[in-house]
């Protein structure tokens, strides 16, 4: 039986109706996680098979294909909702060991009598949690450990029949009942935030199925070699080249696999790219061998439009046509344009070279991440999209659905295909290339016409100037933010009311929401949200463990903050209610070019690239300092700078400045970015991944 990665289990017998019976195999059911093949990946990790099911799988079928356990991932909806997702009540009964994760668990309590109830508090991002070490699941752990939670409902009774074993505060945080091997966790134990999660794993598998951990993983070279020619055979292949390391990889694979006149490299400048980037791209890949012809076409991805669905969840949407992509502020239809204009200029080629398109292939370097975060039903059928990827737009799942695609790193992860780029012999400076998206800079702009104030919008201002206040409003009788504290005292732990208060009773701090929206990640669905800026008299140098502290509470405070950043320079004064209007004018693009190009500049020349995953720098339409009674226009605008932390680009958190990013580089950096006309403040992104998406839009 081959696993969902294409790989086959290394023993099975037989079953009377002719079916291989598995052995030592993990199913896997999908309830639309975020991070579900990345359960998939932990457990082959583990040398143990696993398949990837649709959550409705029925038990019986569990139980006649033979699989040993069963693992429930997370998802974005609630168990109590309407359109919960369906499944069969028996997979709890059927005697297989189960492990419950975030959404599972839920499913778990609620199925044996336990309630489940919506939070008004959140928790979205790194946390420590208290772990009951006498359960198996958590043998060999410490007592407290740092574990990733992202979700709005929790486990408010335990079902009859089972344990709390792990807390934060008084929130359950799993659950377990050892007699029928039945175990809840509330955190994703699969993921790199969750630090020791793959013990947890290991202890599932091991000690409570009783799994041996036989499977043999194949070259997954050779299979992406053999993927290549089976589905190619004698047809072109046009390639499409970004020059980051995905594309580069897929076309070393093309090539190795494939003669040299079938593979067509294309690199397309799409007016979105970094100062020099087509020109050095053309070099790099020349160096490597592949030939590869440059598509000017900033002009055509400026005018560009394309169709929407008016009604996205309609069976048979009507469309509309969008406005010209430098025109566009909504950051979906930005990505959606830019994905069909890369289609229509693949199209171009094809024409050019007299080519019949049924005879050509569209070559991707389509990872595992892309597709889970733009809900594509080849990597989930219940996944909620996060963000469109320029690789999955409808033109392309169109082309997919007629096997017109090959994307042979489908199933790999960022840190896989470094593997794997290695293993081809690629140079180490082209392997360890930062991740540029292929819209670039277009969604590195966040683009806006109106400020978005909704009727939250004050009140959220009056909690953030209680929390910042903390220390001295709780410490006395207030008449004036009872419900701002009430609303702080429920949202946190003790610790972290303790810790807050003695933040803020040494450091003077202002906190500024920002009228404008960026994309994150929260409960593995899509959330649209505010951004809060943290300012203060004093120099964050000192002050930045704490000040990361803060960033991870404020979106716990309210579902309407996703992201949370540190304004360099004096204290923000005055509250912002208005923004620069922007969309992707050549001005805008230049700017923020220019404020990319110096902060790479500045990377490589203290040799700092290594310190980060990833450095998006993003323009905002932010004019800070301008005092309400002077009414001087919004004009200018901000820059952000991301440096983010992350083996597998699934999840992540911020570079900590003077520990994980020196603060030496940090500060020429804002220096040199400050001075750069036009440009009213430098930020910190100081949110984790979740809340926030790794890219603003």
């Amino acid at each position: 039986m081959a696993t969902e990665s294409g790989t086959k289990a290394s023993n099975g017998d037989t079953v009377s109706n002719g079916e291989e019976k598995l052995s030592e195999v993990v199913a896997i059911l999908d309830a639309g996680a975020q991070y579900g093949k990345v359960i998939d990946r932990r457990v082959r990790e583990l040398l143990v098979a696993s398949e990837i099911l649709p959550l409705n799988t029925p038990a019986s079928e569990l139980k006649a294909k033979g699989y040993s356990c069963i693992i429930i991932t997370g998802g974005p909806n609630s168990v109590y909702a309407v359109d919960a997702p369906d499944y069969d009540p028996e997979i709890f009964r059927c005697g297989l060991p189960l492990l419950g994760i975030c959404y599972g668990m839920q499913m778990l309590n609620k199925e044996f009598g336990g309630e489940v109830e919506r939070n008004e508090r959140r928790e979205d991002g790194q946390f420590a949690i208290d772990l009951d070490t006498s359960s198996q699941l958590f043998q060999g752990l410490s007592k407290e450990e740092e574990v990733l939670l992202t979700h709005g409902d929790s486990v408010t009774r335990v079902a009859d029949g089972f344990v709390a074993t792990a807390y934060s505060g008084k929130a359950i945080q799993a659950i377990e009942n050892p007699s029928l091997k039945l175990y809840g966790v509330q955190f994703h134990p699969e993921v790199d935030l969750s630090v020791n999660g793959l013990t947890m794993i290991r202890n599932f598998l091991f000690n409570i199925v009783g799994l041996h951990g036989t499977f043999i993983l194949k070259d997954r070279l050779e299979e992406c070699i053999t993927y290549i020619r089976n589905t190619v055979k004698d047809s072109k292949v046009l390639m499409l080249l970004s020059g980051g390391v995905d594309s580069t990889v897929c076309a070393a694979l093309l090539q190795r696999a494939l003669s040299e006149d079938q593979v067509i490299a294309i690199h397309v400048d799409n007016g979105f790219m970094r100062k020099d980037e087509s020109v050095n791209v053309e070099a790099h890949l020349n160096d490597l061998g592949v030939k590869v012809k440059v598509i000017t076409a900033a002009q055509q991805f400026y005018c560009a439009t394309t169709y929407v669905a008016v009604k996205s969840d309609h069976p048979n949407p009507l469309k509309r046509k969008t406005l010209m992509l430098n025109s566009v502020v909504e950051p979906e239809e930005k990505r959606r344009i830019i994905g069909d204009t890369f289609m229509m200029i693949a199209n171009e080629v094809i024409e050019d070279l007299e080519l019949s398109p049924k005879d050509v292939f569209l070559g991707q370097g389509t990872l595992r991440p892309d597709l889970i975060e733009s809900a594509s039903s080849h990597a989930s059928g219940q996944a909620e999209a996060i963000k469109t990827h320029h690789n999955d737009t409808a033109l392309v799942r169109e082309l997919r659905e007629q096997g017109r695609v090959v994307e042979p790193l489908k199933d790999f992860h960022k840190d896989e295909v470094r593997e794997m780029g290695r293993s081809l012999g690629l140079p180490e400076d082209m392997v360890e290339r930062h991740p540029f998206p292929g819209p670039g800079l277009a969604i590195r702009v966040l683009c806006a016409e109106q400020p978005y104030r909704e009727k939250s919008f004050s009140e959220i201002i009056s909690l953030l100037k209680t929390f910042v206040e903390f220390h001295e409003l709780s410490s006395k009788e207030s008449r004036l933010t009872p419900k701002q504290l009430e609303t702080i005292q429920a949202s946190l732990q003790d610790t972290e009311r303790s810790r807050l208060s003695s933040i803020t009773s040494k450091l003077s701090l202002n906190a500024t929401l920002l009228p404008v929206r960026t994309v994150g990640v929260q409960g593995d669905g899509r959330s649209y949200s505010y951004v809060v800026a943290l300012s203060s008299n004093e120099s964050p140098n000192s002050h930045w463990a704490d000040l990361f502290f803060i960033a991870k509470l404020i979106p716990k405070l309210s579902r309407l903050v996703n992201r949370v950043c540190w304004v360099f320079g004096t204290q923000v004064e005055h509250q912002m209610n208005d923004i620069t209007p922007t969309c992707l004018t050549v001005n805008v693009l230049k700017q923020l070019r220019l404020a990319d190009n110096i902060a790479y500049k500045v990377l490589k020349e203290h040799k700092a690239l290594r310190c980060v995953s990833q450095m998006p720098v993003v323009s905002i339409p932010i004019h800070f300092d301008r005092a309400p009674d002077q009414h001087v226009p919004s004009c200018q605008r901000s820059i952000v700078l991301r440096p983010f932390l992350t083996s597998d680009f699934m999840t992540g958190t911020p570079a900590l400045p003077g520990k994980q990013f020196p603060q030496l580089v940090l500060d020429e950096m804002v220096d040199k970015i400050s001075a750069v006309p036009g440009i009213s403040r430098v930020l910190y992104d100081m949110t984790s991944k979740p809340p926030a998406t790794t890219e603003w839009e």
